[in-house]
Protein backbone atom coordinates (compact mmCIF):
# COMPACT_ATOMS: atom_id res chain seq x y z
CA UNK A 1 0.00 0.00 0.00
CA UNK A 2 1.02 3.48 -0.75
CA UNK A 3 -0.56 6.26 1.52
CA UNK A 4 2.06 8.92 2.54
CA UNK A 5 1.70 12.48 4.49
CA UNK A 6 0.08 15.08 2.12
CA UNK A 7 2.45 17.50 3.11
CA UNK A 8 2.33 19.16 -0.21
CA UNK A 9 -2.01 19.79 0.58
CA UNK A 10 -1.65 21.00 4.00
CA UNK A 11 1.12 23.30 2.55
CA UNK A 12 -0.60 24.97 -0.06
CA UNK A 13 -3.42 25.41 2.10
CA UNK A 14 -1.63 26.67 4.91
CA UNK A 15 -0.13 29.29 1.74
CA UNK A 16 -3.47 29.99 0.68
CA UNK A 17 -4.55 30.90 4.35
CA UNK A 18 -1.48 33.41 4.50
CA UNK A 19 -2.36 34.95 1.08
CA UNK A 20 -6.03 35.52 2.30
CA UNK A 21 -5.21 37.02 5.13
CA UNK A 22 -2.69 39.55 3.46
CA UNK A 23 -5.45 40.71 0.66
CA UNK A 24 -8.69 39.95 3.00
CA UNK A 25 -11.45 42.31 3.60
CA UNK A 26 -12.14 41.72 7.66
CA UNK A 27 -15.90 42.05 8.85
CA UNK A 28 -15.80 42.93 12.51
CA UNK A 29 -18.84 41.38 14.30
CA UNK A 30 -19.23 42.99 17.15
CA UNK A 31 -17.53 46.44 16.14
CA UNK A 32 -19.89 46.34 12.24
CA UNK A 33 -22.50 43.87 13.32
CA UNK A 34 -23.52 44.67 16.89
CA UNK A 35 -22.39 41.55 18.31
CA UNK A 36 -22.12 41.28 22.15
CA UNK A 37 -19.44 39.15 24.26
CA UNK A 38 -22.17 39.49 27.09
CA UNK A 39 -23.35 35.29 27.28
CA UNK A 40 -26.84 36.70 26.32
CA UNK A 41 -27.27 38.33 23.58
CA UNK A 42 -27.10 35.75 20.60
CA UNK A 43 -24.88 35.88 18.24
CA UNK A 44 -26.74 34.67 15.23
CA UNK A 45 -27.84 37.55 13.46
CA UNK A 46 -24.52 39.90 13.21
CA UNK A 47 -22.70 36.14 12.27
CA UNK A 48 -25.40 36.09 9.45
CA UNK A 49 -24.68 39.39 8.72
CA UNK A 50 -21.34 39.30 8.46
CA UNK A 51 -21.04 36.13 6.75
CA UNK A 52 -23.65 37.35 3.73
CA UNK A 53 -21.71 40.65 2.92
CA UNK A 54 -18.25 38.30 3.64
CA UNK A 55 -19.21 35.82 0.83
CA UNK A 56 -20.77 38.33 -1.56
CA UNK A 57 -17.45 39.91 -2.19
CA UNK A 58 -15.32 38.86 -4.98
CA UNK A 59 -12.03 39.66 -2.89
CA UNK A 60 -10.36 37.14 -0.34
CA UNK A 61 -12.45 38.28 2.95
CA UNK A 62 -12.32 37.45 6.91
CA UNK A 63 -15.05 37.33 9.45
CA UNK A 64 -14.00 38.16 13.06
CA UNK A 65 -15.28 37.20 16.42
CA UNK A 66 -13.21 39.10 18.67
CA UNK A 67 -12.07 37.90 22.27
CA UNK A 68 -14.65 37.53 24.70
CA UNK A 69 -17.94 35.00 25.43
CA UNK A 70 -20.84 35.22 23.28
CA UNK A 71 -24.24 32.82 22.97
CA UNK A 72 -25.00 31.44 19.61
CA UNK A 73 -28.12 29.83 19.02
CA UNK A 74 -27.40 28.27 16.22
CA UNK A 75 -25.75 29.14 12.48
CA UNK A 76 -26.26 27.71 8.93
CA UNK A 77 -22.94 29.78 6.94
CA UNK A 78 -23.70 28.48 3.66
CA UNK A 79 -22.58 28.93 0.14
CA UNK A 80 -20.89 29.11 -2.26
CA UNK A 81 -18.73 31.90 -1.83
CA UNK A 82 -17.21 34.65 -4.52
CA UNK A 83 -14.12 33.98 -3.21
CA UNK A 84 -11.78 32.27 -0.42
CA UNK A 85 -13.26 33.25 3.31
CA UNK A 86 -11.98 32.81 6.56
CA UNK A 87 -13.89 32.67 10.06
CA UNK A 88 -11.71 34.03 12.64
CA UNK A 89 -12.94 32.86 15.97
CA UNK A 90 -10.42 34.69 18.57
CA UNK A 91 -13.15 34.24 21.13
CA UNK A 92 -15.38 31.67 23.04
CA UNK A 93 -18.66 30.95 21.23
CA UNK A 94 -21.30 29.00 23.45
CA UNK A 95 -24.42 26.56 22.50
CA UNK A 96 -27.29 27.26 24.42
CA UNK A 97 -27.77 24.33 27.49
CA UNK A 98 -31.14 23.19 26.71
CA UNK A 99 -31.67 20.92 23.81
CA UNK A 100 -34.98 21.81 23.18
CA UNK A 101 -33.28 25.02 21.64
CA UNK A 102 -32.30 22.88 18.59
CA UNK A 103 -35.26 21.59 16.02
CA UNK A 104 -32.62 19.45 13.86
CA UNK A 105 -29.09 18.13 15.21
CA UNK A 106 -27.33 20.73 13.84
CA UNK A 107 -25.57 23.77 16.09
CA UNK A 108 -22.47 25.46 13.29
CA UNK A 109 -22.87 24.00 10.11
CA UNK A 110 -20.51 24.95 6.86
CA UNK A 111 -22.49 24.63 3.56
CA UNK A 112 -21.02 23.59 0.18
CA UNK A 113 -17.64 26.11 0.49
CA UNK A 114 -14.39 26.22 -1.68
CA UNK A 115 -11.10 27.80 0.19
CA UNK A 116 -12.54 28.04 3.43
CA UNK A 117 -10.62 28.55 6.77
CA UNK A 118 -11.32 28.47 10.45
CA UNK A 119 -8.54 29.77 12.53
CA UNK A 120 -7.94 32.05 15.67
CA UNK A 121 -7.34 29.82 18.67
CA UNK A 122 -11.18 30.15 19.70
CA UNK A 123 -13.62 28.04 21.49
CA UNK A 124 -17.23 26.11 20.59
CA UNK A 125 -18.08 25.04 23.49
CA UNK A 126 -21.59 22.98 22.98
CA UNK A 127 -22.53 22.68 26.77
CA UNK A 128 -23.35 19.29 26.50
CA UNK A 129 -23.07 18.25 30.06
CA UNK A 130 -26.79 18.32 31.14
CA UNK A 131 -27.79 15.74 27.93
CA UNK A 132 -24.75 12.91 28.17
CA UNK A 133 -26.96 11.25 30.81
CA UNK A 134 -29.78 11.00 28.59
CA UNK A 135 -27.59 9.81 25.93
CA UNK A 136 -28.97 6.07 25.76
CA UNK A 137 -29.45 5.25 21.92
CA UNK A 138 -29.94 1.39 22.87
CA UNK A 139 -33.87 2.59 23.93
CA UNK A 140 -34.65 5.24 22.48
CA UNK A 141 -33.65 8.29 19.83
CA UNK A 142 -32.72 10.69 21.81
CA UNK A 143 -28.86 10.98 21.23
CA UNK A 144 -29.81 11.00 17.54
CA UNK A 145 -31.91 14.37 17.67
CA UNK A 146 -28.86 16.24 20.06
CA UNK A 147 -26.65 18.56 18.15
CA UNK A 148 -23.34 18.26 16.89
CA UNK A 149 -21.12 20.96 17.52
CA UNK A 150 -19.06 21.76 13.83
CA UNK A 151 -21.11 20.35 10.74
CA UNK A 152 -18.53 20.35 7.65
CA UNK A 153 -20.86 19.46 4.58
CA UNK A 154 -19.49 19.92 0.95
CA UNK A 155 -16.77 21.54 1.90
CA UNK A 156 -14.07 21.54 -0.42
CA UNK A 157 -10.15 22.82 -0.16
CA UNK A 158 -10.69 23.79 3.57
CA UNK A 159 -8.50 24.47 6.80
CA UNK A 160 -9.15 23.95 10.12
CA UNK A 161 -6.52 25.04 12.42
CA UNK A 162 -5.79 26.17 16.00
CA UNK A 163 -9.57 25.66 17.12
CA UNK A 164 -10.92 24.07 19.92
CA UNK A 165 -14.39 22.41 20.51
CA UNK A 166 -15.51 20.73 23.72
CA UNK A 167 -18.18 19.02 25.54
CA UNK A 168 -20.76 18.68 22.25
CA UNK A 169 -23.85 17.41 23.19
CA UNK A 170 -23.25 14.62 20.88
CA UNK A 171 -20.52 14.29 17.94
CA UNK A 172 -17.94 17.59 17.97
CA UNK A 173 -17.38 17.42 14.43
CA UNK A 174 -19.11 15.51 11.49
CA UNK A 175 -17.30 15.78 8.15
CA UNK A 176 -19.83 14.71 5.11
CA UNK A 177 -19.42 14.81 1.39
CA UNK A 178 -16.30 16.63 1.98
CA UNK A 179 -12.79 17.12 -0.53
CA UNK A 180 -9.00 17.81 0.86
CA UNK A 181 -10.25 19.32 4.13
CA UNK A 182 -7.26 19.25 6.75
CA UNK A 183 -7.57 19.85 10.61
CA UNK A 184 -4.56 21.38 12.07
CA UNK A 185 -3.51 21.65 15.73
CA UNK A 186 -6.91 20.91 16.15
CA UNK A 187 -8.45 20.15 19.84
CA UNK A 188 -11.15 18.43 21.03
CA UNK A 189 -12.37 18.39 24.66
CA UNK A 190 -14.74 16.46 26.50
CA UNK A 191 -14.94 14.15 29.44
CA UNK A 192 -14.74 10.58 29.69
CA UNK A 193 -18.23 10.12 30.53
CA UNK A 194 -19.64 12.27 27.98
CA UNK A 195 -21.78 9.70 25.67
CA UNK A 196 -22.20 9.76 22.17
CA UNK A 197 -19.40 12.30 21.58
CA UNK A 198 -17.17 11.55 19.00
CA UNK A 199 -13.97 13.63 18.12
CA UNK A 200 -14.41 14.25 14.58
CA UNK A 201 -16.62 11.48 12.14
CA UNK A 202 -15.71 11.27 8.65
CA UNK A 203 -18.15 9.89 6.01
CA UNK A 204 -18.27 9.60 2.39
CA UNK A 205 -15.35 12.51 2.54
CA UNK A 206 -11.95 12.39 -0.21
CA UNK A 207 -8.48 13.74 1.34
CA UNK A 208 -9.30 14.49 5.16
CA UNK A 209 -5.84 15.51 7.35
CA UNK A 210 -6.22 15.22 10.86
CA UNK A 211 -2.56 16.57 12.04
CA UNK A 212 -0.92 17.41 15.37
CA UNK A 213 -4.28 17.45 17.34
CA UNK A 214 -5.79 16.13 20.19
CA UNK A 215 -8.73 14.54 21.24
CA UNK A 216 -10.22 13.91 24.68
CA UNK A 217 -13.50 12.39 24.58
CA UNK A 218 -16.11 10.08 25.70
CA UNK A 219 -16.56 8.21 22.41
CA UNK A 220 -14.62 7.50 19.45
CA UNK A 221 -11.49 10.12 18.95
CA UNK A 222 -11.63 9.69 15.09
CA UNK A 223 -14.33 7.44 13.80
CA UNK A 224 -14.18 6.39 9.65
CA UNK A 225 -17.40 5.73 8.56
CA UNK A 226 -18.58 4.54 4.79
CA UNK A 227 -16.83 6.17 1.91
CA UNK A 228 -13.84 7.78 3.90
CA UNK A 229 -10.79 7.39 1.19
CA UNK A 230 -7.83 8.92 1.40
CA UNK A 231 -7.05 9.54 5.15
CA UNK A 232 -4.27 10.54 6.99
CA UNK A 233 -4.51 10.88 11.29
CA UNK A 234 -0.81 11.91 11.80
CA UNK A 235 -0.03 13.04 15.56
CA UNK A 236 -3.24 12.72 17.09
CA UNK A 237 -3.04 12.05 21.00
CA UNK A 238 -5.97 10.26 21.89
CA UNK A 239 -7.82 10.16 25.62
CA UNK A 240 -9.65 9.54 27.04
CA UNK A 241 -11.89 7.94 24.37
CA UNK A 242 -13.01 5.04 22.42
CA UNK A 243 -9.62 5.13 20.36
CA UNK A 244 -8.93 5.56 16.68
CA UNK A 245 -11.85 3.48 14.47
CA UNK A 246 -12.72 2.64 11.16
CA UNK A 247 -16.83 1.63 11.38
CA UNK A 248 -19.32 0.77 11.91
CA UNK A 249 -19.64 -0.92 8.93
CA UNK A 250 -22.04 -2.50 7.26
CA UNK A 251 -25.47 -1.55 9.37
CA UNK A 252 -27.26 0.10 6.19
CA UNK A 253 -27.66 -0.63 2.37
CA UNK A 254 -25.51 0.91 -0.31
CA UNK A 255 -22.56 2.13 1.79
CA UNK A 256 -19.28 3.40 -0.20
CA UNK A 257 -15.96 1.57 -0.08
CA UNK A 258 -13.65 3.10 2.48
CA UNK A 259 -9.82 2.60 0.96
CA UNK A 260 -6.78 4.54 1.75
CA UNK A 261 -6.19 5.44 5.60
CA UNK A 262 -3.00 5.69 7.06
CA UNK A 263 -2.94 6.57 10.69
CA UNK A 264 0.67 7.15 12.11
CA UNK A 265 2.76 8.43 15.02
CA UNK A 266 0.06 8.56 17.12
CA UNK A 267 -0.47 7.96 21.04
CA UNK A 268 -3.36 6.52 23.10
CA UNK A 269 -3.70 6.68 26.92
CA UNK A 270 -6.49 4.97 28.56
CA UNK A 271 -8.69 4.69 26.04
CA UNK A 272 -11.19 1.88 25.73
CA UNK A 273 -9.62 0.47 22.40
CA UNK A 274 -6.51 1.22 20.31
CA UNK A 275 -6.87 0.75 16.61
CA UNK A 276 -9.83 -1.08 15.15
CA UNK A 277 -11.70 -1.60 12.24
CA UNK A 278 -15.52 -2.99 12.99
CA UNK A 279 -18.44 -4.29 11.31
CA UNK A 280 -21.84 -5.75 12.00
CA UNK A 281 -22.38 -9.19 11.77
CA UNK A 282 -25.12 -9.91 9.15
CA UNK A 283 -24.28 -6.79 7.42
CA UNK A 284 -25.04 -5.60 4.10
CA UNK A 285 -22.25 -6.17 1.33
CA UNK A 286 -19.13 -3.47 1.86
CA UNK A 287 -15.41 -3.61 1.19
CA UNK A 288 -12.47 -1.58 3.55
CA UNK A 289 -9.32 -1.62 1.94
CA UNK A 290 -5.69 -0.38 1.65
CA UNK A 291 -4.93 0.86 5.42
CA UNK A 292 -2.29 1.19 7.25
CA UNK A 293 -1.33 1.41 11.37
CA UNK A 294 1.88 2.70 11.81
CA UNK A 295 4.14 4.12 14.84
CA UNK A 296 1.57 4.00 17.23
CA UNK A 297 2.42 4.15 21.16
CA UNK A 298 -0.19 2.63 23.62
CA UNK A 299 -0.81 3.70 27.26
CA UNK A 300 -2.97 1.25 29.11
CA UNK A 301 -5.04 0.77 26.45
CA UNK A 302 -8.24 -1.86 25.86
CA UNK A 303 -7.78 -4.36 23.03
CA UNK A 304 -4.95 -2.01 21.05
CA UNK A 305 -4.81 -3.79 17.95
CA UNK A 306 -8.47 -5.26 16.93
CA UNK A 307 -10.28 -6.19 14.24
CA UNK A 308 -14.05 -6.69 14.71
CA UNK A 309 -16.28 -8.31 12.26
CA UNK A 310 -19.30 -8.96 14.84
CA UNK A 311 -19.38 -6.19 15.96
CA UNK A 312 -22.66 -5.66 18.54
CA UNK A 313 -22.50 -3.45 21.02
CA UNK A 314 -26.08 -3.52 22.22
CA UNK A 315 -26.78 -7.60 21.84
CA UNK A 316 -29.33 -7.27 18.82
CA UNK A 317 -27.65 -8.96 16.51
CA UNK A 318 -27.67 -11.93 14.23
CA UNK A 319 -23.77 -13.37 15.34
CA UNK A 320 -24.68 -16.69 12.98
CA UNK A 321 -24.78 -14.56 9.52
CA UNK A 322 -21.48 -13.37 9.18
CA UNK A 323 -20.31 -10.10 8.27
CA UNK A 324 -20.61 -9.29 4.31
CA UNK A 325 -17.87 -6.16 4.85
CA UNK A 326 -14.42 -7.69 2.65
CA UNK A 327 -11.52 -6.60 4.48
CA UNK A 328 -8.07 -6.45 2.70
CA UNK A 329 -4.50 -4.97 2.83
CA UNK A 330 -4.54 -4.09 6.09
CA UNK A 331 -1.05 -3.40 7.99
CA UNK A 332 -0.37 -2.69 12.04
CA UNK A 333 3.74 -2.18 12.03
CA UNK A 334 5.68 -0.59 14.59
CA UNK A 335 2.65 -0.73 17.20
CA UNK A 336 4.47 -1.18 20.87
CA UNK A 337 3.05 -0.19 24.74
CA UNK A 338 1.15 -1.27 27.62
CA UNK A 339 -2.47 -3.52 27.52
CA UNK A 340 -5.05 -2.81 29.92
CA UNK A 341 -7.26 -5.86 28.41
CA UNK A 342 -5.12 -9.60 28.25
CA UNK A 343 -6.03 -9.71 24.43
CA UNK A 344 -3.89 -6.80 22.91
CA UNK A 345 -3.76 -7.85 19.58
CA UNK A 346 -7.17 -9.33 18.09
CA UNK A 347 -8.27 -10.07 14.75
CA UNK A 348 -11.80 -11.38 14.46
CA UNK A 349 -12.88 -11.83 10.83
CA UNK A 350 -15.66 -12.48 9.17
CA UNK A 351 -16.24 -16.82 8.12
CA UNK A 352 -18.14 -15.92 5.01
CA UNK A 353 -15.29 -13.20 4.01
CA UNK A 354 -11.90 -13.92 5.94
CA UNK A 355 -9.62 -11.21 5.76
CA UNK A 356 -6.75 -10.81 2.98
CA UNK A 357 -3.16 -8.90 3.22
CA UNK A 358 -3.41 -8.35 7.22
CA UNK A 359 0.13 -7.98 7.95
CA UNK A 360 1.21 -7.80 11.82
CA UNK A 361 4.83 -6.12 12.16
CA UNK A 362 7.19 -5.42 15.27
CA UNK A 363 4.18 -5.58 17.49
CA UNK A 364 5.65 -5.02 21.35
CA UNK A 365 2.80 -4.53 23.60
CA UNK A 366 2.63 -6.01 27.20
CA UNK A 367 -0.19 -6.47 30.12
CA UNK A 368 0.99 -7.30 33.58
CA UNK A 369 -2.76 -8.39 35.00
CA UNK A 370 -3.76 -11.19 36.91
CA UNK A 371 -4.76 -13.71 34.34
CA UNK A 372 -1.07 -13.66 32.75
CA UNK A 373 0.78 -12.11 30.02
CA UNK A 374 -0.92 -10.70 26.60
CA UNK A 375 -2.49 -13.08 24.16
CA UNK A 376 -3.03 -12.55 20.35
CA UNK A 377 -6.38 -14.21 18.40
CA UNK A 378 -6.83 -14.92 14.91
CA UNK A 379 -9.76 -15.97 13.95
CA UNK A 380 -10.18 -16.20 9.85
CA UNK A 381 -6.79 -14.50 8.76
CA UNK A 382 -4.16 -15.78 8.33
CA UNK A 383 -1.61 -12.45 8.63
CA UNK A 384 1.58 -12.15 7.49
CA UNK A 385 4.39 -11.84 10.34
CA UNK A 386 7.85 -9.54 10.23
CA UNK A 387 10.14 -8.63 13.31
CA UNK A 388 9.10 -8.68 16.83
CA UNK A 389 5.48 -10.36 17.95
CA UNK A 390 5.27 -9.44 21.07
CA UNK A 391 2.65 -11.17 22.10
CA UNK A 392 3.08 -14.51 20.30
CA UNK A 393 1.04 -13.52 17.23
CA UNK A 394 -2.27 -15.82 16.76
CA UNK A 395 -1.40 -17.86 20.40
CA UNK A 396 -4.42 -17.97 21.87
CA UNK A 397 -7.36 -20.55 20.73
CA UNK A 398 -10.40 -18.53 18.39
Amino acid sequence: MSVQLNIGVISLLLLFTSTAKAQSDVFDVVAEYGAKADEETDLRQPLLDAWKEACESTTPSKIVIPEGTYLLSQAALEGPCKAPIELQVQGTVKAPVDPSAFKEPNWVVFNRLDQFTVSGGGVFDGQGATTWGKNDCVKNKYCATLPINLRFNFVSNAMIQDITTKDSKQFHVNVLGCKNISFLRFSVSAPEDSLNTDGIHIGRSDGVNITNTIIKTGDDCVSLGDGSKNVIVHGVTCGPGHGISVGSLGKFQDEQPVAGVQVSNCTLTNTQNGVRIKSWPASYPGTASDMLFEDITMNNVGNPILIDQQYCPWNQCNLKLPSRIKLRNISFKNIRGTSSTQQAVKLICSSGLPCEGVELADIDITYSGPEGPATSQCTNVSPKLSGKQNPSACSSPA
